[in-house]
């Protein structure tokens, strides 16, 4: 077992993450350079040593600091040691990506669907190969009472109908099997209407509604199919949709690429438009790709990551917040161990279900055929397969063990492993970077908003 403190400065706080306890700690400047000269074990006196290597700060100030870092070391706050934690696959799904449609009406340009199609013919799903799907989560589920089904494209709404009978009748059989689907969609937008709309915040526990941002940056990314800009014909639709929502879940969602790496414009713009739940993630290609993200580009990545981290600080203070997907981390009532150490639990807890009725790990694996785990028409499972990325997670990757965001990772995307480097277990090292800045970022807001609760409570 080891220990392991991360210590960090980050939109002027000085934080220290005890990764194994997830204890945050934020630090005084003296606290902060006496953490850059002690390791465990440590004594219960300050040590003479680190007063002299301290001697521009008071040494009476030192010994302070030292005792309350001291007292944290000793409630296991601080230098904890991490545990071995043994995960036995479950053999469970619980979690389903319904590929209703592999079609799209835009062609976005960096769409890792290839405009919908995945490759292959476009086509839709039939409610008889729908039907299927949600009988073999029914019957892969166990003794599991929730489970989620996502209705995915290309554009679910272009097989509007078939979302409406498959809704229907997963929500017979829960009542009939006592069980319940929480559903949930992600759409371009471009089919909403009165109808659509209010299924939509009836029937769905959440729903992903997919925008860029800034109008010039979604409309040179998201087009129709005649190349004609989106953003106008969309924005409208959302609003409604969000208005009419209520307190159910819902967050637009963009995606930004070499393009536009000023993206805390893009979050800022959909948060000055009206959206208070925002996710706008990086774009992964192959570095080959012009819009793809390349190592080059973090530095820039991190400062915009930092500059959106000084706004939500700014704008909480000011009384409209707004949540980033990628900074919102519970410290105090987040993820179980298990879920921490395994992620999302593609290929294991989770798959994916194409209209032909083909099974995959996730919809990021549909385009690789040989990662296909069966098919819900002919009763295949491949249980082995599913056992293998059951193991997938941060306890059996050496690299992994090592990283401090391990525990808000879980151990990356596996399909972006599999596909830049061949092997689900081996992080793909561009997102494993923006991930630790996404943490540090997500930290310090959360230190910077309870120093201004702190002041404003006295």
């Amino acid at each position: 077992m080891t220990s392991c403190v991360h210590t960090f400065k980050c939109c002027g706080q000085r934080v220290a993450l005890d990764v194994p306890s997830g204890a945050v700690h934020v630090l005084s400047e003296i606290a902060y350079e006496i953490l850059q000269r002690i390791a465990p074990p440590l004594e219960p006196e300050c040590p003479t040593s680190l007063r002299y290597q301290l001697a521009k700060y008071e040494s009476s100030d030192v010994a302070e600091a030292y005792g309350e870092l001291y007292a944290l070391y000793k409630e296991g706050l601080l230098f904890s040691e991490d545990q071995e934690y043994k995960m036995p696959p479950t053999g469970v799904v619980k979690s389903m990506c319904l590929h209703v449609s592999h079609d799209c009406n835009m062609r976005c340009r960096y769409c890792f669907a290839g405009a919908g199609g995945y490759t292959r013919d476009r086509k839709l799903m039939s409610l008889e190969v729908g039907k299927k799907a949600l009988d073999f989560l029914f019957e892969k589920s166990g003794n599991i009472h929730n489970l989620e089904v996502d209705m995915f494209g290309g554009e679910p709404l272009l097989n509007f109908d078939v979302v409406r009978e498959l809704v229907a009748y997963g929500r017979a059989r829960e009542r009939e099997l006592g069980k319940k689907i929480a559903f949930t969609i992600t759409t371009n937008g471009a089919l909403l209407d009165d109808e659509t709309i209010d299924f939509i915040n009836a029937e769905f526990s959440n729903v992903v509604l997919s925008i860029d941002g800034r109008k010039e940056v979604n409309d040179r990314m998201r087009t129709f199919v005649d190349g004609s800009g989106t953003y106008d014909a969309i924005l409208p639709k959302f609003k409604k949709l969000v208005e009419r929502r209520g307190e159910r879940d819902w967050y637009v969602r963009g995606t930004f690429t070499r393009e536009n790496l000023d993206f805390a414009s893009d979050v800022i713009a959909l948060a000055d438009a009206g959206f208070d739940q925002i996710s706008v993630e990086p774009v992964v290609l192959d570095e080959s790709d012009p819009l793809a993200i390349r190592s080059e580009d973090l530095p820039r990545i991190f400062k915009e990551y930092e500059r959106l981290a000084r706004e939500m600080i700014r704008r909480y203070r000011e009384g409209r917040p707004f949540n980033f997907f990628h900074f919102m981390v519970d410290l105090d009532d987040g993820p179980c161990v298990y879920k921490r150490c395994k992620g999302c639990g593609s290929g294991s807890e989770y798959v994916a279900v194409t209209p032909d009725g083909d099974i995959f790990p996730c919809h990021q694996f549909v385009e690789f055929m040989p990662m296909k785990m069966g098919n819900v028409l002919d009763g295949t499972f491949d249980k082995d397969l599913q056992k293998k990325f059951a193991e997938h997670g941060i306890m059996t990757n050496p690299v992994c063990r090592e990283c401090w965001a391990k525990y808000f990772c879980g151990g990356g995307c596996a399909a972006n492993n599999y596909k830049y480097n061949g092997a689900v277990n081996t992080p793909y090292e561009i997102t494993c970077e923006l991930e630790r800045k996404r943490v540090e970022c997500a930290l310090a807001i959360k230190a910077a908003i309870a120093q201004y609760e702190e002041q404003n409570s006295k």
